[in-house]
């Protein structure tokens, strides 16, 4: 089994920075990617940032020069700086991962519970 745990949410002013932190655990024998998504309320869910085993980043048009997604592949756990925060940036985010349990065994896509960003003065 494998679980994903996010923290670093809360409550900041607009302008402020937060940083969001999600650790793997649990039978992992790799990992392809990590990534963030969000959801607002009565909005789809949409793809913050992601990164692959390569290094490679993935960047949604709104949080870019803004956001950056890191990655300490020796504690399976993704980083996702946020500065200059907006209210629009308010909304739940969700870590997503997927990973390979065995060696040689196919990937598998996880997520995590959420963590609650409010962006408000």
């Amino acid at each position: 089994q494998v679980h994903l745990v996010e923290s670093g949410g809360g409550l900041v002013q607009p302008g402020r920075s937060l940083v969001l932190s999600c650790a793997a655990s649990g039978r992992i024998f790799g990992i392809d990617a990590m990534g963030w998504y969000r959801q607002a309320p009565g909005k789809q869910r949409e793809l913050v940032a992601a990164t692959t085993s390569g290094g490679s980043t993935n960047y949604a048009d709104s949080v870019k020069g803004r956001f950056t997604i890191s990655r300490d592949m020796a504690k399976n756990t993704v980083y996702l700086q946020m500065n200059s925060l907006k209210p629009e940036d308010t909304a739940v985010y969700l870590c997503n991962a997927y990973i390979k349990p065995t060696r040689g065994g196919p990937s598998h896509n996880y997520w995590g519970q959420g963590t609650q960003v409010t962006v408000s003065s």
